[in-house]
């Protein structure tokens, strides 16, 4: 079994400047300059999903305010 070095030898690579420096154009762009990269998404809803969640968070959030502050009161008491 013979071993393969993964990285190659810049000096035979094609593609590479003197020192194994990529020259402009031999690198795909970067993501966000391709326009449309990613999937179509047609069922995103923009607005009106997060009023049930919400109210669930405001809803817990007041009632473990409202044990702190009523524990407090007891221990202050």
């Amino acid at each position: 079994m013979s071993f393969v070095n993964p990285d190659p030898d810049p000096e035979r690579t094609t593609g590479l400047e003197p020192g194994g420096g990529v020259p402009p154009g031999e690198t795909p762009p970067a993501e966000s300059s391709m326009p449309e990269a990613g999937p179509l998404e047609r069922h995103n809803p923009s607005k009106g999903w997060s009023k049930g969640p919400l109210t669930a968070i405001v809803v817990v959030t007041v009632l473990v305010a409202a044990f702190f502050l009523v524990y407090a009161l007891i221990l202050i008491l």
